[in-house]
């Protein structure tokens, strides 16, 4: 398909715990998605418990975000998915990076950053679908 659609450890687990968890199989493809919505979920979440003080649920949440972060980037062919898998795998790097710093500064800002930038790669995604 593209850069992100081999089968990988980081896909092929989450498969494995949502097929367990009797949700049925989906596609690769949908997998993706379904990581991608999980992403959004927790950075929201974040906000959330940031605006409302709650610093124990916010690096929970980021944490989680962080997590299906690295799972995305571990779907990512670099071997095969030329420039656009290269591009995806810094882009998450970076998101990554600025969790961390949305973490440690309480900044909503960056946790909209992050969110904005998932939801153009999530838009481009489910437009090859």
């Amino acid at each position: 398909m593209y850069a992100m659609a081999k089968s990988s450890n980081g896909a092929k687990h989450y498969a494995d715990v949502h097929n367990a968890s009797g949700l049925g199989e989906e596609s690769p493809h949908r997998l993706i998605q379904m990581l991608m919505e999980g992403f959004l979920a927790r950075v929201n979440s974040a906000k959330g418990a940031m605006a409302h003080g709650d610093m124990e649920a916010k690096s929970i949440y980021i944490s989680k975000a962080m997590g299906i972060v690295g799972g995305l980037n571990e779907a990512v062919d670099i071997e095969h998915g030329g420039d656009i898998a290269v591009n995806l795998h810094e882009l998450y790097s970076y998101i990554n990076m600025r969790l961390l710093q949305a973490s440690g500064e309480n900044s909503g800002q960056i946790l909209d950053e992050v969110a904005s930038l998932m939801r153009d790669i999530k838009e481009a995604w489910d437009a090859i679908g």
